[in-house]
């Protein structure tokens, strides 16, 4: 019965919407007053209808995204420990940031879960003798174990390869050979940088195919570390957009792997003061990860840009997670965002402008090309400070911080971690994309006045 409930009305045509539209504005411009444009060159208009929506294209998904927990490795014995008590307290999987090879494998591991726990391993080195010892204990002792390596990353973020250009793709093909996972792609730096959404995808694309292009046969699974920022509809599609473009791409070069999104707030609108609003923030970005299909989740402590890794921190952002998988049931629909026409168009639009973006960049020599011709970085600061621009004149909102800010606010006792971009002046192959928040200037205003 409920099937044929209105079978008794006609359908109602885009056409038909627009012309009441229309009425009701009583003589107002259409698009000047409803359709507005985003940074990428979309046009948004208000309502989107399935007689103008045509889509063929299907996105694989999962509702099983899993909570990961970031631990940077400084004390072995101590981060073993943070692991347990994280996994026992919700987390699904850890990610560690280990800085030397000289780590112990068996103390780091130890008394850890082995079964449905995924340990990323985020080297902030490159060396196929270590890869190669970490495969050998996965194997031996039944951990699942993936490794984040990731050459180009390094180049863009630090300004220098690892050793150059030649060494460093040598030591990864070697790593290939191991047939382990190996590869990630992090492209978190684009977005917390300041680069448009159309300008991410086609970074993370052509950063990705550098690897395509100087790996023979790639036969694991490829990792992109995102980012995703406030514009949820946007962030959604963007996800979406960067599982069609990587599946099309990798078609072209026989690599049968669906690639691994792991998704982590942006800290660019992240804010210093009013800082409980940055639970809200990361809580909406964390929806749009679950939604756009993201395969793991690392939330951002709300204090994370001012306080070093504390348990109170560590809690607040794994239990937000938690609510939204157990509460809200965020886990329990496969791709939930298709058939919306909006994020369906989105997410068209969004890979349509990234592959024309990236078939430049490709014509002109590829990501590394540009990289050391400084162009990515230009075009990057570029999308930046127009958005920097808006923030100052306060067309871009951040609330507690250009928008109603607490003038009692105190936080220059509050400070364990600088804030602020740090200046190391060096000797660099290329210019480093260098992240940055949009609230920096103003926060270094009021810590000199308190």
């Amino acid at each position: 019965m409920a099937e044929n409930l209105f079978n008794e009305f006609d359908p109602v045509t885009s056409k038909q919407w627009k012309q009441q539209i229309q009425y009701e504005l009583k003589g107002a411009d259409y698009n000047e007053t409803l359709v507005w444009e985003s940074p990428e060159g979309i046009k948004v208009k208000p309502f989107y209808h399935s007689d103008e929506c045509d889509f063929n294209f299907e996105l694989s998904g999962s509702n099983g995204f899993k909570i990961i927990q970031n631990i940077y490795v400084y004390d072995v014995k101590k981060s073993n420990e943070r692991a347990i008590d994280s996994l026992k307290r919700g987390a699904e999987s850890v990610r560690f940031t280990i800085e030397s090879e000289a780590i112990s494998l068996d103390e780091l591991m130890g008394n850890l879960p082995k079964e449905n726990v995924t340990y990323y391993f985020n080297l902030l080195f490159l060396s196929a003798e270590f890869v190669k010892k970490v495969g050998a204990f996965s194997t031996q002792n039944q951990f699942k174990i993936v490794i984040l390596q990731d050459a180009v990353g390094q180049l863009a973020k630090d300004g220098n390869w690892f050793a150059s250009l030649e060494k460093d793709f040598n030591e990864l093909k070697l790593i290939s050979d191991l047939n382990i996972p190996f590869l990630s792609c992090k492209t978190d730096l684009y977005q917390n940088a300041g680069a448009n959404i159309v300008q991410q995808l086609a970074y993370s694309l052509a950063h990705v195919n550098e690897y395509f292009n100087r790996i023979e046969n790639i036969s694991s699974q490829i990792t992109f570390e995102v980012s995703v920022g406030t514009n949820y509809f946007f962030e959604i599609s963007k996800l979406r957009a960067l599982r069609l473009l990587f599946s099309s791409l990798a078609k072209e070069y026989n690599h049968t792997f669906d690639c691994h999104i792991v998704v982590t707030p942006t800290k660019r609108n992240k804010t210093l003061y009013d800082y409980n609003v940055n639970m809200l923030r990361t809580t909406t970005e964390c929806m749009s990860a679950i939604l756009g299909g993201a395969d793991g989740i690392s939330n951002l402590g709300y204090d994370a840009i001012y306080h070093k890794d504390n348990e109170f921190g560590d809690r607040i952002a794994r239990n937000q997670l938690l609510v939204l998988k157990h509460e809200s049931y965020f886990n329990q629909v496969n791709n939930p965002a298709d058939g919306a026409y909006y994020i369906e168009t989105l997410t068209e639009q969004l890979a349509e402008k990234a592959l024309e973006l990236f078939k430049d960049i490709e014509a002109n020599g590829g990501l590394i090309t540009q990289l050391i011709e400084g162009t990515i970085q230009r075009k990057i600061n570029e999308s930046a400070q127009k958005e920097q621009d808006l923030f100052d004149s306060g067309k871009e909102v951040l609330l507690g911080t250009n928008k109603y800010p607490n003038k009692n606010d105190r936080m220059a006792n509050e400070l364990e971690l600088f804030p602020f971009v740090k200046n190391n002046p060096r000797k660099t192959l290329v210019t480093p994309i260098i992240e940055r928040r949009l609230a920096e200037k103003l926060e270094h205003e009021r810590l000199a006045s308190e």
